[in-house]
């Protein structure tokens, strides 16, 4: 019989039996009974939880518990996890370091314009809007930044731009490195800024005009340096500015330079040479079809092998590696036959439009056949007759065939002895053009889109494509780090030992993340963009208590990561500089 009175508290009890120990949570009051204390159970707890037997342990001793949507609320929670992975490859660069020594609103201005470049590229003014929505801004203290105090910004990191490209070659390039050098452009929203000029189309924009702009980076593909020129301004014409800007300014000694067969002509050359300085490129095809016809390229030795050196007296001193790639051969192929057809298609028209009377005179017959020439970019393949009232053509069978034996072959061209570097080495050194390549594309359509440009200050114009090359440095190297989690290929070492003239393949890990979208794990792959969005959802709450209204004091709470966004965070840590 239960007795009225006394304190309810409860006993943990434990009792150990068979090498077993036995827990036991019993609910006891206490009580006096003739000057005695005396206990009772009243209830046995040791079927629940420990978490729930602690909160009634506690709920005795006289403490009160509320639901916590009844004693705090959330303010304001904002993204931050793919701020945080930003900032945190920011932070393993040295970045804001690298930008200037010493703490500025302007260097803070600039980091979050780089970061806001890499998330989400927008305008100024809109990225001033932008930040407010996610932690960047209040991270960085610029929430009251305002659009003109950007431009000021961009201002002064293009001062500084000598002195952070410096800082970048001395970290990434040594002597006897290679250097990979491409040429650019992108097109202009407006026709005041005086480096807007017509030029090489590389956009698909015509009637646009356009800015060049020259990257440099190592052999990896990591950028290191940019310059812009007008739009007009010829490939070869922009390298040995920035080859000089390498040695001069830079203090590089001696390195390789790396670039296409537009970018380093004949001229080039000599200049390299008077420089001190070696090279590698390729010939053009016209260059090709004279050692074929001369007979000091001969084509029956690609029987026995895809690749062999060549010699010729109108390339003393250099070393001439001819490539023959069954598979671009069929490419090449493919692609005539079918430009051809299409070439034929359109010419058919036009003797139809002549047969009909629409088109009389030569001139009229000639521009409405040169818009075929000019669409097809073949007509050194076909024949015309034009005259009042009549037209014709015909497919030179002859050009075609000649054309068609070299297919597949290319020829590199480079200063390099064979005793600094093989055969296989140096075709494989031309190859990491194709991460230049890549940087481009990302530069201006997949992530940073440094198109189309709104600027009419030429400074603005430098400063923005510098703000972009510095977001892509940042970026590069969480891809890298990022790897296992991307649709990338892991097995970068393949690429060192395999045949450097054979078609790229994936490893056999990277065509099962192709396939089936997802990691050996069975968790899902991601695209750069797909896994910054993953990681946005990782968000950071203003929490205050309701008692006490708008004036209790707040706290920040952080969301947990899930596993994907812990893994990914983490490997960020093994990025270095």
């Amino acid at each position: 019989m239960t007795r009225p009175g006394g304190a309810v508290h409860v006993v943990t009890t434990k009792r150990e039996y068979k090498g077993k120990v036995y827990v036991a949570h019993l609910l006891r009051r206490s009580y006096r009974e003739d000057g005695k204390v005396k206990n009772e159970t009243v209830g046995n707890l040791s079927h629940l939880p420990e978490h729930v037997v602690e909160i009634v342990r506690r709920a005795l001793k006289g403490e009160t518990f509320r639901s916590l949507p009844e004693v705090f609320q959330i303010t304001s929670p904002l993204p931050h996890g793919h701020i945080q992975a930003v900032r945190m490859a920011m932070h393993r660069l040295g970045f804001e370091e690298l930008l200037g020594s010493r703490p500025s609103r302007e260097r803070d201005l600039v980091v979050g314009m780089v970061a806001a470049r890499i998330v989400a590229p927008r305008t100024k003014l809109a990225t001033t809007r932008w930040w407010q929505l996610n932690t960047l801004a209040e991270d960085l203290g610029i929430q009251d930044a305002a659009e003109g105090e950007l431009y000021a910004a961009m201002d002064w990191l293009l001062s500084r731009q000598e002195r952070i490209e410096r800082k970048l070659v001395r970290r990434h390039l040594r002597e006897d490195s290679l250097v990979l050098y491409d040429l650019s452009s992108s097109y202009f929203e407006g026709d005041k800024c005086p480096l807007a000029r017509f030029g090489h189309d590389r956009d698909g924009k015509k009637g646009k005009l356009q800015v060049n702009y020259g990257l440099v980076t190592d052999q990896r593909g990591c950028p290191v340096a940019i310059s812009v020129y007008e739009g007009n301004t010829s490939d070869s014409l922009t390298l040995l500015p920035q080859v000089r800007k390498l040695r001069e300014g830079y203090g590089l000694g001696h390195f390789v330079t790396v670039g296409d067969r537009g970018m380093i002509s004949a001229k080039a050359t000599q200049d390299l040479k008077a420089e001190g300085l070696d090279w590698i490129t390729a010939l053009k095809s016209s260059q090709i079809r004279e050692l074929v016809e001369s007979g000091h390229l001969q084509l029956g030795l690609f029987d026995e092998r895809n690749l062999f050196e060549v010699f010729h007296p109108d390339y003393p001193g250099e070393r001439l590696v001819a490539c023959r790639n069954p598979e671009l051969a069929k490419l090449r192929a493919k692609k005539r036959e079918s430009l051809l057809g299409a070439t034929c298609g359109e010419f058919g028209k036009v003797k139809r439009m002549v047969e009909r009377g629409k088109l009389r005179t030569p001139a009229e017959i000639g521009i409405r056949a040169g818009k075929v020439v000019d669409k097809f970019k073949v007509a050194k393949h076909f024949a015309l007759e034009i005259d009042n009232g009549h037209f014709d053509f015909r497919v030179l069978k002859e050009r075609v065939e000649a054309e068609a034996r070299l297919d597949g072959i290319y020829v590199i061209r480079t200063s390099v002895p064979e005793k600094r570097m093989s055969l296989d080495d140096t075709v494989r050194s031309y190859k990491l053009l194709s991460t230049v390549e890549r940087a481009f594309r990302s530069l201006k359509t997949v992530d940073l889109k440094v198109r189309p440009i709104h600027h009419r200050l030429a400074g603005r114009v430098r400063g923005h494509i510098f703000l972009c090359m510095l977001a892509y440095y940042v970026e590069w190297h969480m891809r890298e780090a990022w790897r296992a989690l991307l649709f990338a290929d892991e097995d970068q070492q393949a690429k060192k030992t395999r045949d450097p003239v054979a078609p790229a393949e994936r490893s056999e890990a990277a065509e099962l993340k192709a396939a089936t979208h997802q990691l050996a794990d069975g968790s899902p792959a991601h695209s750069f963009q797909t896994l910054l969005d993953l990681l946005g959802t990782i968000t950071r709450n203003t929490c205050r208590t309701r008692d006490e209204g708008d004036e209790a004091p707040s706290f920040k709470v952080v969301s947990e990561p899930n596993t994907a966004q812990r893994r990914a965070l983490s490997l960020l840590e093994a990025i270095t500089p």
